[in-house]
């Protein structure tokens, strides 16, 4: 091997020593960076393929860095709602501009999503999470889910408030057996339309006979204002004039018959503008004692026994959290305790995530070395399963990594004093000529 070749060859060790000592340092930097994955750095021996006339060929080294994408961060708890960890296999889909194309989104791990000043969920490095819109029942309603086009930024601020209609009334009342004759008793049930706005409407119960009674139901009032708010109907094949329900019991004071068969009444034309409302009222069933009952009053004067009254309408409330389940789940809670489903989180992953375009921080971009990507729900196929209010660590690991920089010290060390000998070799040549 000629002085230059040797000379080449140190450079070589020089250059590539500098790029595993730049590789520790920043990994040792990244060591506390959410889902960072570390660089690593090859090294082959190069090898020119010309010989010299002694027969020895020249040499040196090459090295090529890669991170390590395979491995998998501590899952770390935090108690932050929106915060979301990959366990597994995966990425979030992600972009650094709301107006970017599919084209432009990116991929990465870290988790750390937090609501900004737009409404949008956006982590720690700037980057906005994308997801699908749902239905109130959690289901995509993309009918491409596996297309990044049914994807687009998580917008909290489009998610104002909600209200939800009353649509069942549940009863566990007794009508007092021991009644006379043509006794009438008063009750009132609270319910909401599709607006949120409360209205009351009030019922009569007359004892027609033995195990015989009617309800009758007054129109919707205004429960804050007292004042007609829509028409009631019991009957939906004459608007405006079926009023009333009636109820038998048998002997043992359990429920005989409904008349008609499922109780309930519609409301229309509200006042306040709401849709049309339809109300089941859930009395209890046939032959059972488990809603209404007719047993002998426990009070000196007969009256009514109101053991529940429950309705599942709820009044406008304004959202009031953002929460991420294990199943990749974006659900907002409102003030009023309804709790929805407005977009799902899906998982991309890659035949080969180690061919991924490092863009930045810990944020990817698709290639051909990556393969095709493939969205997934979390925890389908060889997708990851995502871990809410947690976030993956740095795999970094400080006392390996202060190893290899010991290494790569002793390494360039050895290579510089090669250097410096070769230069002591070409002064000692030129003087031997001088």
């Amino acid at each position: 091997m000629s002085l230059n070749s040797a000379l080449n060859a140190s450079v070589s060790g020089l250059r590539a020593q500098s790029a595993a000592t730049a590789a520790v340092a920043e990994n040792i930097a990244n060591a506390s960076t959410t889902a960072y994955k570390t660089r690593e750095v090859s090294f082959q021996s190069l090898v020119t393929g010309n010989q010299s006339k002694s027969g020895l060929s020249s040499g040196g080294v090459v090295f090529t860095t890669s991170q390590n994408m395979d491995s998998q961060g501590q899952i770390q708890a935090y108690d932050k709602s929106t915060y979301v960890a990959i366990n597994g296999n995966g990425f979030f889909v992600v972009t650094d501009n709301i107006l970017n194309k599919p084209s432009a989104f990116t991929y990465s791990r870290n988790g750390s999503f937090s609501t900004d000043a737009s409404g949008f969920l956006v982590n720690s490095e700037g980057y906005y999470l994308l997801g699908q819109r749902t239905d109130d029942l959690g289901n995509v309603l993309s009918t491409s889910a596996n297309d990044l086009n049914s994807l687009e930024p998580i917008d909290v601020n489009q998610i104002s408030g909600t209200a939800q209609p009353t649509t069942n009334i549940r009863f566990d009342m007794n009508l007092p057996a021991d009644a006379a004759v043509g006794d009438t008793f008063n009750n009132s049930i609270e319910m909401f339309d599709a607006l949120g706005v409360s209205h009351t409407v009030a019922i009569t119960w007359l004892k027609n006979a033995a195990n015989d009674w009617t309800a009758t139901f007054t129109d919707p009032v205004l429960t804050n204002g007292g004042t007609t708010s829509g028409t009631l109907d019991t009957d939906s094949g004459t608007a405006g004039v079926q009023k009333t329900v009636d109820v038998t019991f048998n002997g043992d004071g359990s429920i005989a018959s409904f008349t008609p068969a499922v109780p309930g009444f519609s409301i229309t034309a509200f006042t306040t503008g709401a849709n049309n409302s339809t109300l089941t009222l859930d009395w209890g069933t046939v032959g059972q004692t488990n809603g209404l009952t007719q047993f002998s009053s426990n009070t000196t004067t007969p009256g009514l026994e109101i053991y529940l009254i429950d309705q599942d309408g709820v009044r406008f409330g304004q959202l009031s959290d953002i929460t991420i389940d294990e199943t990749g789940l974006v659900t907002a809670s409102f003030e009023n305790g309804v709790r929805m489903p407005v977009y799902q989180i899906p998982i991309a992953t890659f035949p080969n995530p180690g061919g991924l375009t490092h863009i930045e921080g810990t944020v990817y971009d698709e290639n051909e070395n990556a393969g095709n990507y493939n969205l997934r729900l979390p925890g389908q196929g060889n997708a990851g399963t995502v871990v809410p209010s947690a976030l993956e660590q740095s795999i970094t690991d400080t006392s390996e990594e202060f190893n290899k920089m010991i290494v790569a010290q002793q390494a360039y060390s050895s290579a510089a004093q090669v250097v410096s000998t070769v230069d002591q070799m070409f002064q000692d040549l030129i003087s031997a000529v001088r």
